[in-house]
């Protein structure tokens, strides 16, 4: 196992065992950035996560979201926001946000965390950016 990978790992577990349910994604966020990652480019329906790190590059592919060629939805910037609202009030879990974003036609969604920004994508080219607050780690 690559240092990157490891380090990469040990900020995940640390991230989910202080995590916020509410405001969650700031904690996680900040505990990534001080770990020396420096992006987080998510693919959807794939759910392919490729985290840029001071250690190198690391890819984590979940469970897909779709199994077959499917047509993308539109993207729908209200729909997106809904999902995001949902998912900072602690009312759903990551999968469901992801999914969420999906249906809202996100095809993949980029966080830059020394600029605190998520930005995500449609497949035309639609983009909405959405920074978030710093958090304290305690």
């Amino acid at each position: 196992m690559s240092k990157a990978i490891e380090i990469l790992q040990a900020a995940l577990q640390r991230a989910m065992a202080g995590r916020p349910k509410v405001g969650g994604f700031p904690y996680l966020a900040e505990t990534l950035r001080r770990a020396g990652v420096t992006r987080n480019l998510w693919y959807l329906p794939a759910c392919q996560s490729l985290f840029l790190t001071e250690h190198g590059p690391v890819v984590s592919l979940g469970t897909p979201l779709v199994t077959e060629t499917t047509d993308v939805p539109r993207f729908d910037r209200e729909a997106l926001i809904s999902a995001l609202r949902t998912d900072q009030a602690g009312r759903s879990t990551f999968p469901e946000f992801l999914s969420a974003s999906w249906r809202a036609g996100v095809v993949r969604y980029d966080v830059d965390f020394a600029a605190r920004t998520c930005t995500y994508f449609g497949a035309n080219g639609e983009e909405y950016v959405e920074s978030y607050p710093a958090a304290d780690l305690g």
